[in-house]
């Protein structure tokens, strides 16, 4: 990257630090069970209800708890279930005309980031019904409070249900974009255990890797706080604690409760301290190809992490000490060279590869070139790079990369 667009960047970065103290960060609410919800609508005055979830969730059983919970408080409630992977435009569009034509007043988002960034999006929509949602795309271009929003995670990775954050994908374009704005935080964070229990393995070891991702570009970033490096080595110390156990067995009720707790004080982290470009080359490959972000995330984290270099060695020797992979005092560059390569043999436990077989040749300048714009000047990296430079890391995730 040339030396003016590095300076515009860490400058944009900069000021975007000293302001972290007097922005309106919030976090949710907790509950802990779906049993609380009937009391919080009644708390707030909404009386019917939208869910957003997806097909997927629905198979498997897991708004049941939920439903009946609603049924039985004789609160009417209506569900959306096509949230695809990486939602999309046209996703928020159907959702929004369900929400409008039951008259709804409250949106419960159900699932996985995916179906919490759908109901954010419908929740912006509401908010600004003469804005498109290209239109709010950046950082702070909602500005109006949306309906009550709850979230309810059933995977322990995104940290959706605490940020100011919608990732959506345009329909037709396949581009896909951040809306930042503090109105999309939900109010209500709902981290039940039993909605997670019977998750897949696979999908228990992706996003879990997904909240390490955040914990650990938050925590190596260049604008973090007290606070949010707290969170991150919280969310690393539970995540080493806890994700095998969760992967193994399932129906670890205490495994599944401290992972949605370390995904929780993950999200409170980035959403701080924002990510890096582990999470923007992720979003691109998500958009062109609808590779799922959390396993994105967890193939790529390790390579980017040797990529950074020194820089982080020391950061990276506190998360180690933290996840108990290090002793306290090692030299950085040891404890560093540890850490990654417990990261690897996490992977390696959860059969994650370190390739993603649909990336094309042909399309790696565009792919590189939406990382770029999402992550530049945006995010508080510890290496700051260009289009150019990001290429590298494509080919490096290609299926004939060794050849």
């Amino acid at each position: 990257m040339n030396i003016v667009r590095k300076f515009y960047c860490r400058t944009f970065q900069t000021g975007l630090k000293i302001a972290l103290p007097f922005l309106p960060y919030r976090k949710p609410n907790i509950a802990g069970s779906v049993k609380a919800i009937p009391d919080i609508l009644r708390k707030h005055g909404c009386d019917r209800i939208l869910i957003i979830t997806d097909a997927g969730i629905m198979k498997l059983g897991l708004t049941k708890r939920l439903e009946k919970v609603l049924a039985q408080n004789q609160i009417p409630y209506y569900i959306y279930d096509k949230t695809v992977a990486n939602p999309t435009t046209a996703n928020v569009a159907e959702a929004l005309e369900l929400y409008h034509a039951n008259n709804c007043n409250a949106i419960i988002g159900f699932g996985g980031g995916s179906s919490m960034d759908c109901a954010k999006a419908v929740g912006a929509r509401i908010a600004k019904p003469k804005q498109s949602l290209a239109k709010m795309k950046g950082i702070l271009k909602v500005l109006k409070k949306l309906p009550l929003l709850i979230a309810i995670p059933t995977t322990a990775g995104t940290g959706s249900e605490t940020t100011l954050a919608a990732v959506i994908t345009d329909a037709e374009t396949r581009y896909k974009y951040a809306i930042n704005d503090f109105p999309l935080i939900p109010k209500y964070a709902v981290l039940d255990p039993k909605v997670t229990l019977s998750l897949p393995p696979s999908i228990t070891a992706a996003t879990g890797m997904d909240a390490l991702t955040h914990a650990i570009e938050a925590y190596i970033g260049r604008s973090t706080t007290y606070g949010t490096r707290k969170n991150s080595l919280m969310a690393v110390r539970l995540i080493f604690q806890n994700i095998d156990k969760a992967y193994a067995t399932g129906s670890d009720i205490d495994a599944r409760r401290n992972m949605l707790h370390a995904s929780f004080y993950a999200g409170c982290a980035f959403t701080k301290s924002y990510v890096g470009y582990v999470h923007a080359i992720a979003h691109s490959l998500g958009g062109e190809y609808n590779v799922p972000h959390g396993l994105a995330n967890a193939v790529l984290l390790p390579f980017m992490l040797e990529a950074y270099g020194s820089c982080i060695h020391k950061k990276l020797y506190q998360l180690s000490v933290a996840a108990g992979v290090s002793e306290k005092g090692a030299p950085y560059n040891v404890a560093a060279a540890e850490f990654i390569e417990a990261i690897k043999d996490m992977k390696k436990r959860f059969n994650i590869g370190d390739t993603v077989k649909e990336i094309r040749d042909e399309d790696i300048p565009k792919l590189a070139h939406y990382a770029d714009k999402e992550g530049n000047p945006l995010y508080p990296v510890p290496v700051l790079m260009d289009a150019k430079e990001l290429e590298q890391f494509y080919y490096l995730l290609m299926e004939d990369s060794s050849m």
